[in-house]
Formats: structure tokens, sequence, C-alpha cells
């Protein structure tokens, strides 16, 4: 399996049997518990074109293209700290840093809080963008102690 960027910024996938597919795009089997793991490769058409067990099977110029690929299809930014909410009552507005740089989010309500297992959080804003905690554990006492209370 080989794949290239071609002139136009669209991923190529050639096969083994050396068929080229343009327009192929990598899509994440589960991409919240397992992120780097169990990727198909679709074509344009929508059928799978290849399966990767893991990102680490790629060699480094591959793995780059499908990260990027990934990140420019996925807006799923995560929260990496809390610096305060503008009240405990919902509607509240919080102001956050996530690893896309700082943000601001408005929680309608409690409802919009999903824990998902094994300390991942979702959290889903008043105009439907979803911000992932990948553990809250992880968060610093500060941005633990403002979560808890909407808990």
């Amino acid at each position: 399996m080989n794949l290239q960027r071609n002139n136009l910024g669209r991923l190529v996938l050639t096969t083994a049997d050396g068929i080229a597919h343009e327009g192929v795009v990598p899509v994440r089997a589960y991409p919240i518990s397992a992120p780097d793991r169990m990727i198909g490769i679709v074509g344009a058409d929508g059928h799978e074109l290849a399966w990767l067990e893991s990102l680490d099977t790629l060699d480094a110029s591959a793995r780059q293209l499908v990260d990027e690929e990934l990140r420019r299809r996925e807006f799923m930014p995560e929260i990496l700290r809390l610096f305060g909410v503008s009240s405990f009552a919902t509607p509240s507005t919080w102001d956050i840093e996530t690893d896309r740089g700082r943000a601001t989010l408005q929680l309608k309500g409690e409802e919009d809080i999903r824990r998902m297992g094994g300390g991942v959080m979702l959290i889903a804003d008043a105009h439907g963008v979803q911000f992932m905690i990948r553990d809250v554990s992880a968060l610093d006492r500060h941005s633990r102690k403002l979560l808890d209370r909407f808990l």
C-alpha cells in the first residue's frame, strides 16, 4: 500500500495490485476509544479499499498524511484546562484551553455532558460543537473542581 497526496491536494492510495485510487479518505472505526487503531481507507465511492489495524504500521510520511487528513475531517477539540465558568447554573459560558487554542463554549444543560467511560467525557456546546476531555483525572485541580460542579 502506498499513500501520497496529488497536485490537487487529494490523497491517492496505490494498492498492492498497482491500482491508484484518487480521493481516498481515512475513517476511524472508534475515534474516541481507539483513535490510532482500526482505520479504514475509503474510496470516493464509499467502499473500503484498505484496513489499518494500527497507524503504527505506516511509514512516517504515510502516517503524517493520514493524521493530517483525519484532523482536517474531524473537528473535536480536546479540553485541556478550564479557566472559569460564568455560572454554576445552566446555561453557562466556559472559558477553556483546548488542543487548538483558547476558546469559550456555551453549555445549555448538564445533559450535554456525557461520560464515555475510561475517564473520557464529551461536552456539546450550544452551537453543536463536540468538545472532548480525554482523561478527566489528567486535568489540573482547578479544572476538575469546576467540572465537578456540573456532574
